[in-house]
């Protein structure tokens, strides 16, 4: 480059830097924040759920409140107008489908994660020693070394007769043998008498 440079001194091209260190840094805190969020949705929420349907939505608000907080950030904006747009973003939701408290919980986490990412100050081991704990956290209510996870399954029952209280029993046996499930309990959401059905959600532990 410099005998470029010397041979042609007054080519503009030659004289740009590619990487001053604002972008190195903007790069790394990206990069950062991505691996993060990819070890949250990829490790954590597939691990335990198996779904993809949610991962464009979780990249897509992470990699947004990240890129508008940076820049914002670079004309001195304050804690509370980060917060402020922390909860702009946290409020949004799809009207077409509904989106479940846990999905939610996770779509609030990547958002954190982003903003976290974008205001930290130069400081390394605060903004790795913290997403680490909010990642470590996440992990350990999602498994089953604090408490026993219990899930839910919504189902359509056709013995009516057995929904009294002093037949709980019996139809969560009944429900064990037919779905296979290890259910602890029910609960009862509605009734349909002409359908002779109910509707209830079954609590179990795998």
């Amino acid at each position: 480059m410099t005998y470029l440079q010397s041979i042609i001194p007054n080519n503009p091209l030659l004289n740009i830097q590619w990487l001053d260190a604002s972008a190195v840094t903007f790069l790394s805190k990206f990069l950062f924040d991505i691996i993060a969020v990819f070890i949250l949705i990829r490790l954590i929420y597939y691990r335990h759920y198996r779904r993809t349907d949610h991962f464009l939505t979780f990249f897509g608000f992470n990699v947004i409140i990240f890129l508008l907080t940076y820049l914002l950030n670079k004309v001195e904006m304050s804690m509370g107008a980060a917060f402020g747009l922390f909860a702009v973003f946290s409020m949004l939701r799809y009207r077409t489908e509904g989106i479940s408290t846990k999905d939610m919980t996770y779509l609030f986490i990547v958002i954190a994660i982003g903003l976290i990412s974008a205001i930290s100050r130069d400081s390394w081991q605060e903004l790795i020693f913290t997403t680490t704990i909010l990642l470590l956290i996440t992990a350990l209510l999602e498994g089953s070394w604090l408490i026993r996870k219990e899930h839910t399954r919504t189902v359509i029952y056709d013995k009516i007769g057995l929904i009294s209280p002093q037949n709980r029993d019996e139809l969560i046996k009944d429900l064990s043998q037919r779905t296979g499930l290890n259910i602890h309990r029910v609960e009862i959401q509605d009734y349909d008498f002409l359908k002779d059905s109910v509707q209830l959600i079954m609590y179990y532990y795998e």
